[in-house]
């Protein structure tokens, strides 16, 4: 029994996943004239998504791209676990830039549209079933999820699962591999990042669910009294589309192809990270919402500025070698760390 739980320490001491984010942090200055004053916003530590900088937090760069784009100087605050929500119904600070909606703050708070989604996805230790497509069916079981979370509807009740509180989602993953949980939820593209590049010590000590059991979309928000909130929010979103079209969705988010309506047609097109799609098609495109009404079967191609309804009719100038086929590169950042 010795050798497995010292090949699992090991694991766990080494693991981390690690992004290429050269290009992020030189993107182009495309704002207009900035707000007078830097909005303050705020948010817990959630990683990958939130952060402190020169840490992945690709939430937070994604919304502070959009609102330099449209025009408003923004600065974010990472504070402690569960003292966000109070801070923003004080006033404590104008918004944040990674908010799950819940009814008590959107009685103080104005939500942009979604610009992720939070597809959280059963993760248990090696062996165990992961095959549940509701958490009813856990019953009984332990599954460690963060405290803080606005997880929503679906958690809670007698039907359900024990909970085992957790402080963030490495204490939730650490739970799992020292048995004091069965399960946890990890988010999709999390867990699409555990696969790609630690993909031996993944299958090793973990299962992976396919079906998300919860969906959360992830939003903008500031405070309803906040001067001029409905036209920040407006802006906001009008630069969404554009963060697709232009990459900027790719290379902020560190993925090779992602699916999006990137026309408003209804359809969904696979987008590479540039106009350099590779060689061949992609064996695997990360959709940015599974919950919207777009054609989840779609098949087109968005190069070059052009939708192209198939590979085949994507033209050979596109065909080239470029991020897609060399992501590797870059600076790195640790994104789990644990500590036994």
């Amino acid at each position: 029994m010795r050798g497995p739980i010292k090949g699992c320490r090991r694991f766990l001491l080494r693991f981390a996943l690690c992004f290429g984010l050269s290009g992020v942090l030189t993107l182009p200055a495309l704002a207009q004239t900035p707000a007078s004053k830097p909005l303050r916003l705020a948010s817990t530590p959630w990683t990958p998504f939130t952060n402190e900088p020169g840490k992945a937090r690709f939430a937070l760069d994604l919304v502070h791209a959009a609102l330099e784009r449209a025009g408003f100087a923004a600065n974010t605050t990472v504070v402690q676990e569960g003292k966000l929500t109070s801070a923003l119904l004080k006033g404590e600070y104008d918004g944040s830039a990674a908010l799950w909606k819940d009814p008590e703050r959107e009685k103080t708070l104005l939500y942009s549209k979604p610009y992720l989604e939070n597809r959280l996805i059963l993760v248990g230790r090696k062996g165990s079933d992961v095959s549940a497509a509701s958490l009813s069916v856990l019953k009984g079981k332990r599954v460690a999820l963060v405290e803080t979370y606005a997880y929503g509807d679906a958690i809670g009740g007698s039907s359900g699962p024990t909970l085992v509180r957790s402080t963030s989602e490495e204490d939730s993953l650490q739970k799992v591999l020292s048995k004091n949980a069965e399960y946890t939820l990890i988010d999709e593209l999390v867990v699409e990042y555990i696969l790609k590049n630690y993909p031996g010590p993944a299958k090793d000590f973990l299962a992976f669910g396919s079906k998300p059991l919860i969906v959360r979309t992830l939003h903008f928000a500031v405070r309803k009294d906040l001067p001029n909130a409905a036209m920040i929010i407006d802006k906001f979103n009008a630069e969404l589309p554009v963060l697709i079209a232009d990459h900027t969705y790719n290379r902020l988010l560190q993925l090779d192809w992602i699916q999006a309506d990137v026309n408003g047609d209804g359809k969904l097109e696979n987008i590479p990270m540039s106009d350099r799609a590779g060689a061949t098609p992609p064996d695997h495109s990360y959709k940015l919402a599974t919950s919207s009404s777009e054609d989840s079967n779609s098949t087109g191609f968005y190069v070059g500025g052009k939708v192209y309804q198939n590979w085949s009719t994507v033209p050979d100038a596109f065909k080239l070698a470029g991020p897609n086929d060399t992501l590797s590169g870059g600076t790195k950042f640790s994104i789990f760390s644990f500590r036994f």
